[in-house]
């Protein structure tokens, strides 16, 4: 069997059992004088086309993705008046009604799932409410947009402790109230032009638009996709 004819028969195999069965009849074919001719023909044939610079893609992951955040991002403008109805109560009414819209709130305040859930830690303390894990913030940020309330007493009960938990933990963040002073050299991660004063920052921005270096510069200061990246990545799925 000729080299051109082994490296047809792998091109043109139907499935990807069928081609590693063609592959591991090389050694049997031909001498190791035409193997590599073969394996560096079907390389550059079928894989050489499709290799390119792990940074020019991201994993498509629908929750990363515009549709799903702008859904949230909506009905956090329609659930607090523009973002002027913003107390506590507010907050906790606003996520009782759309949980996914604690997406929109912990962007705003620039923490991670992991981050939040911990600084629910912090304000459950002193008010002894349960605070929130990960996988509880992952679970609202996930949720339906359309979904009912639960109708259910205690299914109502845990959705309004963690609603709860989650506007307080919101409201100590944008009042500066949650951590105290940054140590030296150190600053509140609300301290950025979104937030830099409070809901003021927030309304200013949702009404008047990003000016697009101040949206560039986030990017640059929160490293662009590295959410999605980390979140899509191999290490992550395992």
């Amino acid at each position: 069997m000729s080299v051109a004819a082994t490296v047809q028969a792998i091109l043109s195999a139907g499935t990807w059992a069928q081609r590693i069965q063609q592959i591991r009849l090389v050694p049997q074919r031909h001498g190791t004088e035409d193997q590599g001719a073969i394996y560096a023909a079907v390389a550059r044939e079928l894989y050489m086309p499709h290799l390119a610079p792990d940074f020019a893609f991201i994993h498509e992951s629908p929750f990363y993705e515009t549709p799903h955040f702008f859904a949230a991002y909506d009905e956090a403008v329609r659930l607090t008046g523009g973002f002027r109805q913003v107390s506590e109560a507010d907050l906790q009414a606003a996520l009782l009604a759309c949980p996914r819209t604690l997406l929109v709130f912990r962007t705003l305040l620039g923490f991670t799932k992991g981050e939040f859930a911990h600084a629910t830690l912090a304000t459950a303390g002193p008010g002894r409410l349960a605070p929130l894990s990960a996988s509880q913030v992952d679970a609202m940020e996930h949720s339906v947009i359309d979904a009912k309330v639960p109708s259910t007493p205690a299914a109502l009960v845990r959705a309004t402790a963690q609603a709860q938990i989650a506007a307080k933990t919101i409201t100590m963040a944008m009042d500066g109230e949650l951590f105290g002073e940054a140590p030296t050299k150190h600053k509140s991660k609300q301290r950025k032009p979104d937030t830099q004063d409070g809901w003021d920052s927030v309304r200013e921005f949702a009404v008047n638009g990003v000016p697009l270096r101040v949206f560039l510069h986030q990017r640059h200061y929160g490293g662009a996709f590295r959410q999605v990246l980390d979140a899509t990545s191999v290490s992550a799925a395992i």
